[in-house]
């Protein structure tokens, strides 16, 4: 609404006298003049997030076909084809090469876009160290800046001027600023509520530090992350997942032990439920114990549950799977220690062939379950029902049975869900017969908001409805538990 105009010589405050005009120290009667009617406030700019995600799609399509273009001329114009066409027609050949050089380096063109094979890598390397930033990065660059933006709509912390100073400095590669950013991030909030407010985007800027730094051999973490994929690189050096699995060589190993007096009670009124299962998980610890349970179930099938607690963080590598080391190998590899381990753990139990199986995994132990969901043999000796990951960036691995039902409960403030890339403003999404249960809670900080506490008083307060659509998905496991057994998982 326009405001509206006002005769100034007729609205006078009653009781008030006019200015003398004969009398040139007279000042206007300006409090008899009420003030203009203020003009109305901007709606609030809305920001659609599914809008911005689908702009981001755009924008990574864009930049991967503009990598693929890139490498396919390098590759072309360094064959061995062209070369011998040279030979016969030089003309033609210094014409075509100086038109390539044109699209391979000319701001109109690919900027600089050159990579693949040994010359390509080696133009893309000098690009690198010369700070060239190649159309590819541009658009690349924008399309995780949209998904930050996307990401601040169901995060608005990510909005906040010290959360954006550090965004808006990692997207314009500026490290020296991102850094101070970082630490007055830290000193205004702490650490990990500073880890907090960031994971929802921490695989986005992970991409964007890998892009524009000068390291030219830690690039392909970043584009597998634009692609939606699980990166097979650290984002820092580019060591290759490999060399997580020469640091985590253990054959594996299983041993029966006895519950502790603390964990016998919590089993002891244990049941199908899974605020039980996610209790049971959190008395078992994470120092290497796990849990086998078989249960006479009410249709009359004997049926086992495999429970897989998380890592210890307490030191980067210890005598268990459970460490640090065997987390980031989970991640990225599906044959780590301790998936050797439970397999032996199975055959060890004496569990029959054919026998189904529901795998119940917290963290890295929800990595392992599906892990063990993927591996063909043991989908070709027991029939793994289902399996529920609690907490776990699962998002990349995929059951090698079609039959598995996969149940992945998410709190939308744990930093570890979101390692797998999808995190949410991710383009990308799960397969269709998937179940993801995903929520806000009060639990904020990490590492709280990770802890199966937190996840086990969520379903038993606000979120009851997902702990009965759960229930219901996992109604055949149903009846008395017979055997509670727990083994203790070695490297070696």
């Amino acid at each position: 609404m326009a405001p509206q105009v006002v005769d100034e010589t007729a609205r006078r405050l009653p009781g008030c006298r006019s200015p003398d005009p004969a009398t040139p120290s007279a000042a206007p009667a300006a409090a008899h003049v009420p003030a203009p009617a203020a003009a109305p406030r901007p709606a609030p700019e809305r920001i659609d997030a599914e809008l911005l995600v689908t702009a981001s799609v755009l924008l990574a399509d864009a930049a991967l076909t503009a990598r693929q273009s890139g490498a396919e001329l390098t590759g072309a114009l360094f064959s061995w084809r062209f070369g011998l066409e040279a030979l016969k027609r030089p003309g033609w050949a210094l014409t075509t090469a100086v038109s390539c050089a044109r699209a391979l380096t000319g701001s109109g063109g690919l900027g600089f876009g050159a990579n693949g094979g040994v010359a390509g890598e080696l133009l893309r390397m000098a690009g690198n160290m010369t700070y060239r930033r190649p159309a590819k990065v541009a658009m690349a660059v924008d399309a995780f800046a949209l998904r930050i933006k996307a990401a601040a709509v169901a995060h608005p912390n990510l909005d906040a001027p010290a959360a954006r100073r550090l965004t808006d400095a990692m997207v314009a590669g500026n490290r020296l600023e991102a850094a101070r950013a970082m630490l007055a991030l830290i000193e205004l909030l702490g650490v990990t509520r500073a880890l907090t407010t960031v994971s929802p985007v921490i695989m986005e800027l992970l991409a964007l530090l890998g892009l524009l730094d000068e390291n030219p051999v830690n690039d392909d973490f970043s584009w597998v992350t634009l692609a939606g994929g699980v990166p097979t690189t650290d984002p820092f050096l580019g060591l290759p997942s490999s060399v997580l699995g020469f640091l985590n060589p253990g054959p594996g190993r299983a041993e029966r032990t006895e519950p502790d007096p603390i964990l016998a009670t919590v089993l002891a009124g244990s049941r199908n439920d899974i605020v039980s299962y996610v209790n049971d998980i959190g008395a078992l610890g994470n120092h290497g114990l796990v849990l086998l349970r078989r249960v006479s179930c009410a249709d009359g099938t004997l049926r086992y549950v495999l429970l897989l607690p998380g890592t210890s963080f307490g030191r980067l590598s210890n005598s268990t799977p459970q460490d640090l080391v065997g987390a980031f190998d989970g991640l990225l590899r599906t044959d780590t220690t301790y998936t050797r381990a439970a397999k032996k753990l199975l055959r060890r139990a004496g569990v029959p062939t054919g026998a189904e199986i529901m795998i119940v995994g917290h963290s890295l132990g929800g990595m392992t379950a599906m892990n063990l969901a993927s591996d063909v043999e043991v989908c070709a000796t027991y029939r793994v029902s289902h399996v529920i990951a609690i907490g776990s960036p699962i998002d990349s691995k995929r059951p090698a049975d079609h039959t598995t039902r996969v149940i992945s409960l998410v709190n939308k403030h744990d930093v570890i869900p979101g390692l797998d890339g999808r995190g949410p403003a991710s383009p990308h999404d799960i397969p269709e017969s998937w179940v993801e249960l995903a929520w806000l809670d009060e639990s904020y900080d990490y590492p709280l908001s990770h802890a199966p506490q937190a996840y086990s008083d969520a379903l038993r307060g606000e979120f009851t409805h997902f702990r009965d659509q759960v229930n219901k998905l996992i109604s055949d496991y149903d009846g008395e538990v017979v055997g509670n057994q727990p083994y203790m998982l070695r490297d070696k």
